[in-house]
């Protein structure tokens, strides 16, 4: 189940916020003014954008940042190809694939497919997470910019972020006479954890409480097999269901998780 957040904002990030707020329908509020003590508040402000757990003593602040950090360090040391997600998606050699992650989050697997020369496009549907996912996506072009980071900028140019529901997007597409098929359609659809044990990072807890779990997330499969040129890819938690159902070509099986890969035809080499 979804917890209730506010938006709030400094008056330096006012007018980003508003057209944020505008766009999801949301109240905005100052940092100033009162309000139903929420636990959870999506902060704009003249430093990023940060989402707010005001439930402990030392509030705990979550945020997307591709510069530095674990994003930073996977870049350079992570295994490259040799990854799990790379190897699902089809990811090798000079191969440049479009993939297109229908369900984004917070742009971790995105990021690591761009990071490999895959152009990625993100759906995603929660105002919470895409307003993380777009201004950690804002930061790391002008931070990369400024560093003369040519290698990151050129990372995070290959990712596109659309607001939108990705089953819904999906079906758009598949309608419309101007289609662009992915190579690839990568889903990681929130599995609701029944225990907040089962969730390694404390950040990755309150952004599942913000988001809360797909329950809907079987209504994926049927959109993203018909649009993708390829194949479809879909990480599950290790012992979590088929994706609606359906029995995959192919599974690598992690610790913790696996990805069920479905292909339809072989990739171009």
């Amino acid at each position: 189940m979804k917890s209730g957040f506010v938006v709030r904002s400094t008056i330096s990030s006012w007018e980003s916020a508003e057209r944020f707020c505008r766009q999801f329908s949301l109240p905005l509020l100052d940092m100033q003014a009162k309000h139903n003590q929420e636990v959870f508040q999506l902060i704009f402000d003249h430093q990023n954008v940060h989402l707010l757990d005001c439930r402990a003593k030392k509030p705990l602040t979550l945020m997307v940042d591709f510069v530095t950090g674990s994003r930073d360090h996977r870049r350079k040391f992570g295994g490259g190809a040799g990854q799990a997600v790379a190897k699902a998606v089809g990811v090798k050699g000079n191969r440049t694939l479009h993939v297109l992650d229908a369900t984004a989050g917070l742009g971790g697997d995105a990021f690591v497919l761009a990071c490999l020369g895959s152009r990625v496009t993100m759906i995603e549907r929660s105002p919470v997470a895409y307003a993380l996912l777009a201004d950690g996506l804002k930061r790391g072009l002008l931070q990369a910019e400024e560093a003369g980071d040519d290698e990151l900028l050129a990372i995070l140019q290959r990712m596109t972020l659309v607001p939108n529901d990705g089953s819904d997007w999906m079906r758009d597409q598949l309608a419309s006479t101007d289609i662009e098929q992915p190579d690839v359609v990568y889903l990681d659809p929130m599995f609701p954890e029944k225990s907040k044990k089962a969730l390694a990072k404390k950040e990755m807890q309150i952004f599942q409480e913000v988001v809360g779990g797909d329950e809907d997330a079987d209504k994926l499969f049927e959109p993203a097999f018909a649009l993708a040129k390829y194949r479809v890819v879909v990480k599950r938690p290790k012992i979590a269901p088929l994706l609606n159902g359906q029995e995959p070509s192919v599974q690598l099986v992690g610790k913790s998780s696996r990805f069920d890969v479905y292909a339809k035809k072989k990739l171009p080499e």
